[in-house]
């Protein structure tokens, strides 16, 4: 667990505990690189930065968006699969700060920590056949003042990057859908995003799977005209799955929707944008 410090391991490369397990090649340094113009990205090397994610994790979850979070350091989110994860941090070129934030939990991390965050939210049994091959997005937020394309473009080439380095082609994770709606809670939300979203991007049948906790959806009104949260609309511009009804997370005010990303389904100009193929 994160403690005072990390382990050795991700202190010398932010992707030591999965490479040197499952035989990959570090093809990125874990220094920062150039994304578009005002951001920089990179993966956390040691506690402090991961402190950084953490306390933007909270400002955005707690403060922001009104989630109960137990943690055990005060005005971070920190949770038992941080220190099983690699953070990637997006920060503004001029000032340092940390404004976006993934973290990414590969299949041999999975494996020791016990789980995905998603397995305890969903029955995953159903994507037992790709789990060598997926690794799991949680986590994500962006400083309010920086919520444009550039910083999620910024997060999803050097993701991408990572999968093809390390042979890895599937992503995981859960999507949020706030219930907060004019200082409320509101269930008609969510059950009209749903509503939406399965009619077109349903995953096949052999990667449908259930929430264990399932948002109580029943009387409902499933006939509101709003639109996804930008973030699950990006997601779904990438080609992205939703792989079955949301899961009812009342820790964070929130619905889950469990979403799947197969690098082999992403859209041709996401292709060549990140992955420079045609």
């Amino acid at each position: 667990m994160l403690s005072n410090s990390f382990s050795s391991a991700n202190t010398e490369n932010p992707f030591a505990r999965h490479l040197g397990q499952a035989g990959h090649e570090p093809a990125q340094s874990a220094q920062a690189f150039r994304g578009p113009t005002g951001v920089e990205v990179s993966w956390a090397r040691h506690l402090e930065e991961v402190r950084e994610a953490q306390k933007l994790r909270f400002e955005v979850f707690s403060l922001e968006m009104g989630a109960r979070l137990q943690t055990s350091v005060p005005g971070h989110d920190v949770d038992l699969f941080d220190n099983y994860c690699e953070h990637l941090l997006v920060r503004a070129s001029d000032t340092g700060q940390v404004i976006g934030t993934y973290r990414v939990l590969t299949p041999i991390q999975a494996q020791r920590v016990g789980s995905t965050y998603s397995d305890t939210e969903f029955d995953l049994t159903r994507l037992r056949t790709i789990r060598d091959n997926m690794v799991e997005l949680g986590r994500s937020c962006v400083h309010p003042a920086h919520r444009h394309g550039g910083v999620i473009l910024a997060l999803w080439g050097a993701l991408t990057g990572f999968m093809v380095r390390n042979q890895l082609d599937t992503m995981i994770g859960c999507a949020s859908i706030p219930l907060l709606h004019e200082g409320r809670v509101d269930g008609n939300i969510a059950a009209s995003v749903w509503q939406q979203v399965r009619q077109k991007h349903l995953a096949s049948v052999q990667y449908q799977v259930l929430p264990r906790k399932p948002f109580p959806m029943e009387r409902l009104n499933h006939e509101l005209p709003v639109s996804p949260p930008a973030l699950v609309q990006a997601y779904l511009r990438l080609g992205a799955k939703v792989m079955g009804p949301p899961a009812w997370d009342a820790d964070f005010q929130c619905a889950d929707l469990p979403l799947m990303m197969r690098l082999q389904d992403l859209p041709a100009r996401y292709r060549r944008h990140f992955l420079g193929l045609s």
